[in-house]
């Protein structure tokens, strides 16, 4: 999977590590502009983050939540087991989101997003340190985009972020 055969039957380079990931930067980039509309303090921003991502991230997952489902299963440790969790996941996002989105019960949501994120970190750190080829489900998918140190690096972030707003 390192290399690819080019046109000339050689073999072609493998895509830069910016064009694999562009996508999934342009999305979190967004997101992270957007977030500081009406955002006074660092709070209101991380806050406007967290609706934004899970929102986006579920709008993803949910175009095929089939596909989404089986690609989980590949490296989640509860989708792997109960294929249902993976079907239901998208929607926990969802609500997450809403209710980042509309301040509702912001102490029950940024707790929810630790366990959610910080359980599902347990099977992304597994299928990275192993050296699994797989693909990351966290765009759904549509995208197409290999599981890696970025995706433990995007979850690590929404945990630290939602455990800083649990203490402040």
């Amino acid at each position: 999977m390192d290399e690819q055969k080019s046109c000339c039957g050689g073999a072609a380079k493998k895509p830069l590590w910016w064009k694999t990931y562009y996508p999934l930067l342009l999305i979190v980039g967004l997101i992270a502009l957007v977030s500081f509309k009406g955002a006074v303090t660092p709070h209101d921003w991380m806050m406007h983050f967290m609706a934004g991502f899970f929102i986006v991230f579920s709008f993803f997952k949910l175009l095929d939540l089939r596909g989404f489902a089986d690609a989980f299963a590949g490296y989640d440790l509860l989708a792997k087991r109960c294929k249902s969790y993976g079907l239901i996941y998208p929607f926990l996002e969802l609500a997450l989101g809403l209710a980042f989105l509309f301040g509702y019960e912001l102490r029950a949501a940024l707790g929810a997003s630790i366990i959610l994120l910080g359980f599902g970190t347990i099977g992304v750190i597994q299928a990275v340190s192993s050296g699994q080829q797989i693909r990351c489900a966290c765009l759904g998918t549509v995208l197409n985009l290999p599981m890696s140190k970025i995706t433990l690096i995007e979850n690590s972030v929404m945990i630290a972020m939602s455990a800083w707003m649990l203490m402040a």
